[in-house]
Formats: C-alpha cells, sequence, structure tokens
C-alpha cells in the first residue's frame, strides 16, 4: 500500500508536458529558458547523496543483498516515514505520475510517483516509459514511490540527525524519498529495483548507455557520470537506444527509460550536437546559471559542476523507437583517469574484461554527489556501485558469461587526464576519444598493430585514423616519465588490492 491520496489537499494524474511546465513556473522556483526548457533548481542537494539511500532489511530478500554496500533500514522505520507522508499529504497538492520501466515487455515494470513538485513529475515523466492514454486507463502499478521533498528524516533508525532519506522495499514494492530536491534520486531508485530483481529472470541489468550501428551492431558503454556514457552514445552516425540503464536478456539489450539525463557542464552546439539541439520545450534544465535574455550559461559552476539536462529520448533524431537493440559486438568501460597514466583506448581480453569491471575504477567529477569538489578515485564496482542491491560477483558473472558465448570485443577507454595527473596535464580531448570510439566500432583496429603497456599489461593500438600516436601511449604524453612510471605502478597496485576483495 502507498498513501491514501483522497486525504490529500489536491491531487493531479498524469498532467500534459504544457500543464506540468505551467505549474512548476507558477508554484515552484523554476523559470523559463531561452531554449524553451524549464530551469529548477535543487537547492542544497545538486546531486545524489549515497550515504542517505537505504535497503528495508526483511526476511524475504535479506539474505540476498549486499549488505556491505547497503544500508540497512528496519521495516518499522520505513513505515514510520510512509506514516510521516500520510500526515503531511492533507496540507499538500499533489502529482501522480504512471510510468513504466523496461522497454522489452516480457521484463516490464508499473511504477507510479506520487510527488509534490509538478518539476518532479515532469522529470520522472521524460525520464521513464509513457503510458499511451489507453494503458493509463487500466493502469495498476506494481510499484509505488513516493518524494515528499519538502518533509525531512529529522534522525535516523541510530537517532543520528539526518535530512534526507531515499528506501526501498523489495518485499511490499515500496520507495519513499525525502529531504532532498535533487530529482535524479527517482530515476536511480527505478534502477535499482531493476538490478535487484532482473538477475532471478536471467537478465543482467548494466549502468550503461547503448547504441547502434546502420548495419545493426550494438555498442555498450559502461561507466559512472561524467565518464562520457551520454556523450558518446549520442552518435550522429548511430541510433541511440538510451544513455543509462539497459538490460541484456537472451536476446539482446533493452532500454529502461524513455528518456536522457545528461550533464550539461561545458556542453557546446560543436561537440555534443544532438544533446544541445535536445534542450527545448518539455525537457528540464537543473542548476543551470541564466545569463541576460535567460540564456543557459553551461560554463557556470557557481551552483555545481552538476549541471543536468532531462530530456525525452524523442529529442534525439536517430534513435531506436522500440528502445531495443541486439547483442552487443562492442562494449566499452570508460573511466576518467585522474592520474593521467591510463591510455585513451586499450583493447581487454576476457580476464582483463572482469578485472577492470569488477575493479570499475574512475574518478568521480566534481559535483555528481555532495561534497566532491575535485576528481576523486573510486572504485565503483561494475561501474555503478551505489545502485547495486546484490553482491558484484552476481553481475560479474553474468557479463562473463555472455561475452564468452557471443564473442564481443571489450575496450578500456580512458575520457580522463593526458600529459599529467589531474592539476598537471589535460582532459583528454572529446573529438579524440570520438574518434577512437568509431575506429573500434567500424574495425578500423582490429588489423593494427598493438603493444603492451608495460605496467598495466593493457594492448594499446600503435595507430588509430586522425589520431596522432603520441596520443596513443600514455607515458609519451608526460614531461617526466620516472613520474609517470610511479604514478602508472601505484594505480596497478590499488587494482590488484581492490580485485582481490572480489575473489
Amino acid at each position: 500500500m502507498s498513501i491514501n491520496l483522497q486525504t490529500a489537499k489536491e491531487v493531479h494524474w498524469n498532467l500534459s508536458v504544457p500543464e506540468l511546465i505551467e505549474l512548476a513556473l507558477r508554484r515552484e522556483e523554476a523559470v523559463l529558458s531561452s531554449t524553451g526548457a524549464i530551469v529548477a533548481y535543487t537547492g542544497k542537494y545538486t546531486g545524489r547523496t549515497p550515504s542517505d539511500k537505504h535497503m528495508v532489511k526483511e526476511p524475504q530478500y535479506q539474505d540476498k543483498i549486499w549488505w556491505g554496500n547497503n544500508r540497512a533500514m528496519d521495516t518499522e522505520t520505513f513505515d514510520s516515514l510512509f506514516a510521516k507522508a500520510e500526515a503531511a499529504a492533507p496540507s499538500k497538492t499533489l502529482f501522480v505520475v504512471d510510468a513504466f520501466a523496461g522497454a522489452d515487455p516480457r521484463y516490464q515494470i508499473k511504477v507510479r510517483f506520487i510527488v509534490e513538485n509538478a518539476y518532479h513529475a515532469l522529470f520522472i515523466r521524460t525520464l521513464l516509459l509513457r503510458p499511451t492514454a489507453e494503458q493509463l486507463k487500466g493502469f495498476e502499478p506494481e510499484w509505488n514511490i513516493v518524494n515528499f521533498c519538502r518533509e525531512t528524516y529529522d534522525r535516523d533508525q541510530d537517532g543520528k540527525p539526518r535530512d534526507a532519506v531515499i528506501a526501498l522495499d523489495l518485499a511490499s514494492k515500496r520507495g519513499i524519498i525525502m529531504g532532498t530536491n535533487y530529482a535524479g534520486e527517482m530515476k536511480k531508485s527505478v534502477f535499482t529495483i531493476l538490478n535487484a530483481l532482473l538477475p532471478f529472470q536471467g537478465v543482467m541489468p548494466m549502468h550503461c548507455s547503448a547504441n547502434v550501428g546502420e548495419g545493426g551492431d550494438t555498442a555498450l558503454f559502461f561507466g559512472l557520470s561524467g565518464t562520457g556514457k551520454t556523450t558518446l552514445s549520442a552518435d550522429p552516425d548511430r541510433y541511440l537506444i538510451g544513455d543509462d540503464e539497459h538490460g541484456w536478456t537472451d536476446t539482446g539489450v533493452f532500454n529502461f527509460e524513455g528518456g536522457c539525463y545528461a550533464k550539461c557542464i561545458n556542453l557546446s552546439r560543436e561537440k555534443e550536437t544532438e544533446i544541445w539541439d535536445a534542450i527545448k520545450y518539455g525537457s528540464v534544465l537543473e542548476n543551470v546559471v541564466l545569463r541576460e535574455g535567460r540564456v543557459p550559461d553551461y560554463t557556470d559552476t557557481s551552483l555545481t559542476e552538476n549541471t543536468r539536462c532531462a530530456y525525452p529520448l524523442d529529442a534525439i533524431e536517430k534513435r531506436r523507437e522500440d528502445g531495443m537493440g541486439g547483442h552487443p559486438k562492442n562494449i566499452f568501460f570508460l573511466t576518467c583517469d585522474a592520474s593521467g597514466v591510463l591510455p585513451p583506448i586499450s583493447r581487454l581480453n576476457e580476464e582483463q574484461a572482469m578485472f577492470y569491471f569488477l575493479n570499475g575504477y574512475t574518478a568521480k567529477v566534481a559535483g555528481t554527489e555532495a561534497g566532491i569538489t575535485e576528481p576523486t578515485l573510486t572504485f565503483s564496482t561494475c561501474f555503478g556501485a551505489p545502485f547495486l542491491p546484490l553482491p558484484p560477483k552476481v553481475y560479474g558473472d553474468m557479463l562473463k558469461e555472455k561475452i564468452t558465448a557471443l564473442g564481443a570485443k571489450v575496450w578500456l577507454i580512458n575520457t580522463g587526464w593526458t600529459g599529467g595527473k589531474y592539476g598537471v596535464g589535460e582532459r583528454i580531448s572529446l573529438l579524440l576519444t570520438r574518434r577512437m570510439v568509431t575506429a573500434a566500432l567500424n574495425g578500423e583496429l582490429d588489423s593494427v598493430e598493438y603493444s603492451t603497456n608495460p605496467i598495466f599489461g593493457l594492448q594499446v593500438p600503435c595507430s588509430c585514423p586522425e589520431v596522432p600516436s603520441q596520443v596513443l601511449d600514455p607515458k609519451a604524453t608526460w614531461a617526466d616519465g620516472a613520474e609517470y612510471d610511479k604514478l602508472a605502478s601505484e594505480l596497478q597496485e590499488k587494482f590488484e588490492k581492490n580485485f582481490k576483495s572480489f575473489m
């Protein structure tokens, strides 16, 4: 059971985009930008707060959850949060959004969101799959998620002061969000649910983007926020399946969502044309500073570096209408290496694929999570630890089985620094990264000579069309080769130490 909507002051059911925009502009701190997109400001929290996320510990699932990665909440505390929401409902105008998650009908779930911000209703309507008018008539939700962002947790079950809380109960199929206005918590709650459910149905859930070439070849791009998932999958020469969350079945891959959630920092039409053009009426900008004439300034980080845009998939001209694709032929692991020592592209064998997948190495870029102000080294197993309810080995074994059975090529792409670590070197050019990815997709790297990086053991192409050969060798870009060897060896030691935790 969710909260009793009959007690609410007012309830709006499945409003249209124009209706939600009008109410967001009238009721909330939202404004209309020159692009036609509304701009909302999330206040204290401009990114996710993983430390506030909980899973309910109850008999049905408690032996399956990876408790080393998930904060436990008892059933009584969870029920008290819903009781608090119930008590607050009579003073609130609420918005109900009914949506699907999962483009493959075999694994699709029905989710009902009950929120108190029109902007949040527009956001989740944009990000998930939208039922037709006919489907809405008989919509019976399997899951209910309540987002009362203006209510606070006050104190957690251990008595510690805490304003934000995100909690999911797999047994009762309910979720609740309080104390944070950051809309991304809603979409990631759905992702966490599917990450818990799908492996038991033989489907591998993945934190990745996906697209399809003209010849029907599917590619996956794994990576945490800020590594380039959305940017690299929005390829003008390929058809987008989705930018963030997918499942891999016995027949291929499918998108969980119906929209995209792109970072806007330093966005330009030249570098990211598809994303730039998608920011229009019906899309939502978060924490973007506006200049004279309400023109977005994507270079302004005064509020956060985690500026975002949510837009529907149909804003992308080249896309898969059904949200599905075949088995992937190429898999890219995207890592933002702040130490500047990894090659910009390297080919992985099956053993290395498991090593880098389970390590999930990257740098958290500024603003993505609360408290992150500059790139910070992290190991986020399976390139999505904050969203994994089950142990990493569950997902790792599924990936290994599929790669072995289907023979996909796996690549490691460093979208981070070159010529030195963060603060010394520079971020690898997006244009060069795109060219290297395209070369891998087109088979241009299949017949070139490879060299072995002596520290990481990675197979690095010695040449790539339109990419200077020096760029391919990370050590060659450093002024101090000895310093490169030192930092590279230190990183490899961290890789090996972290990997042992999965053995």
